[in-house]
């Protein structure tokens, strides 16, 4: 996990691609979630910000949905993962590496001193796994431009600017 953290910061997003064609965006980043001198105050702050700045348009409001997922990384399935990196133009060989780190993983359950066997997983990313709120987040984004999304970990505030009464887009995200 290490080595893999190592080399993702060392990636530069804003050189352009290589003669092999991949991109120096590996993953969408995270905002607020798991980064030095970033917290919820930022997050709430972001929100905060962009709504008072939709309110000041006459005849318009805001809709936010609050969403905390509990077990949030549990339902990842690796195969459905991997066509959305790939339909996000994530590189091929980066999809598939990231589909193997999370296929047939061992775990096993420590309490107290007792180590269970053991089992196979392959669903869902690893806690404390500095790839599990990326990949988690990698398909979260807003499809239109009157809808808002605010992430934090596994906490999220769909955030809808509505002017003149059209919550269409709203509505669909």
């Amino acid at each position: 996990e290490h080595e893999v953290r190592r080399t993702l910061r060392a990636v530069n997003p804003r050189k352009a691609a290589g003669p092999d064609g991949i991109p120096g965006i590996v993953v969408r980043d995270v905002p607020f979630a798991y980064r030095g001198n970033r917290s919820t105050e930022d997050a709430i702050a972001l929100t905060l910000h962009t709504t008072l700045s939709h309110l000041e348009t006459r005849g318009s409001y805001v809709r936010m949905l609050f969403v905390d997922f509990s077990s949030a990384f549990n339902p990842i399935i690796p195969d459905i993962l991997t066509s959305e990196l790939l339909s996000l133009q994530i590189p091929p060989s980066t999809c598939h590496w990231i589909k193997d780190f999370l296929t047939n993983r061992p775990q096993h359950v420590k309490h107290g001193s007792r180590l269970s066997s053991s089992m196979l997983l392959s669903t869902g990313s690893p806690q404390g796994c500095v790839l599990s709120p990326l990949l988690y987040t990698s398909d979260c984004t807003a499809s239109h431009t009157s809808t808002a999304i605010f992430k934090f970990a596994d906490d999220t505030t769909v955030v809808g600017l509505t002017t003149d009464g059209d919550e269409a887009e709203y509505r669909a995200e």
